[in-house]
């Protein structure tokens, strides 16, 4: 028996269709899962927060020194209230005195004491001298230098300058060095100038003045 079949129920005629149907539909698909986009919602972790709890320190009340108390107050003073009626006993009596252009008015000048600063030359009509002249203070610095031991080692040779004043009595006064040369010379030769002799003064004027003088000793080692 022969099976007849309904032209409607046919499906050889809609087999392209509904493959196409298919391709579009997968594709829309396959799109469709590449356009999907995920969201995925991270929730950041917030951090833990370290809270260091600093024990307050206790400052202790400073007690204040209640302040010393004032001093005592001043002694007033008394001021005694004279009565105008009581009499003064002290009164004070001044003078009536006239003065016209004939009055003469004397005037009192104390005297004052001047002191005069006396000169010391160093040139005068007749200089001072040692006794028995040059060659005699040659002969008494010879005599009386004593040449340190300090220079005597360290071989030391020269001549020290020498000022001094001679005053108005012949004494040697103010004995100073000009120019050193060291190793105890100058010691030496200041305390041998002391010890000098009264000089004959130098005068100026047929007056006995102070004059200075300059005087060179020679250390030589022999």
């Amino acid at each position: 028996m022969e099976l007849k079949k309904s032209i409607n129920a046919n499906l050889e005629k809609k087999r392209i269709p509904l493959i196409i149907i298919g391709i579009l539909f997968s594709t829309a698909l396959v799109l469709v899962a590449f356009e999907w986009k995920t969201y995925e919602t991270e929730i950041a972790s917030l951090g833990q927060l370290d809270i260091d709890l600093i024990e307050e320190e206790i400052i202790p009340i400073s007690q204040q020194q209640p302040p010393p108390p004032p001093p005592p107050p001043a002694p007033t003073t008394v001021i005694e209230i004279v009565e105008d009626e009581k009499e003064i006993e002290e009164e004070l009596v001044i003078e009536d005195m006239e003065v016209d252009e004939d009055t003469e008015i004397e005037f009192i000048e104390e005297a004052t004491e001047e002191v005069a600063e006396e000169q010391i030359f160093t040139i005068v009509e007749e200089m001072p001298s040692f006794p028995g002249g040059e060659p005699a203070m040659m002969k008494y610095l010879a005599n009386n230098i004593k040449y340190p031991a300090i220079a005597k080692d360290a071989n030391i040779q020269g001549t020290v300058y020498v000022t001094f004043v001679v005053n108005e009595k012949g004494e040697v006064k103010d004995v100073k060095v000009l120019r050193s040369i060291g190793g105890g010379t100058d010691e030496e030769a200041i305390r041998v100038v002391q010890s000098m002799p009264k000089w004959k003064p130098g005068k100026q004027r047929g007056k006995a003045v102070k004059v200075q003088y300059n005087l060179p000793i020679r250390f030589t080692l022999r």
